[in-house]
């Protein structure tokens, strides 16, 4: 099988918004596969949610995705929008509130602030980790 050129992937990762993950049961050490949104913000590419993970704010609810990926943070990404491709990668958690801010000030993630009362919220309870490619993939990484 051919491998798609460099420009098709970076386009993907630039216009798609929906892909599959597919990560290792934090529990269960299964292969869990779950369809998900993800956001390049300047090249940055984040997983994230809102607080209550239905659209809303309030206390975070616990993510089985999250605790997936905490638990073994090498996953695979599966873009299935304008291509499809398995893209070996690992999770990193945001954890730093200035990056967190940052993140979900960007004009990439405004459709997370509209779901909430302050952007405050985003940046306490919201879910985010960054996605690093990983093996010969890893010339995506900005």
């Amino acid at each position: 099988m051919t491998k798609p050129p460099h420009d098709r992937i970076k386009v993907a990762l630039e216009t798609d918004s929906v892909i599959d993950i597919v990560t290792t049961g934090a529990r269960s050490g299964l292969q869990r596969t779950t369809e998900i949104w993800f956001t390049n913000v300047s090249g940055r590419i984040i997983i994230c949610g809102t607080p209550g993970g239905t659209g809303g704010s309030g206390p975070r609810v616990p993510r089985d995705w999250l605790a997936n990926l905490v638990a073994c943070p090498e996953f695979t990404l599966r873009l299935k929008e304008s291509m499809e491709l398995c893209l070996p990668a690992r999770a990193t958690p945001v954890g730093d509130i200035a990056q967190r801010r940052a993140l979900m000030s960007a004009p990439e993630t405004q459709w997370y602030r509209d779901q909430v009362d302050s952007v405050d919220d985003l940046i306490q309870h919201s879910p985010i980790v960054e996605v690093l490619f990983t093996g010969e993939y890893s010339w995506l990484n900005r």
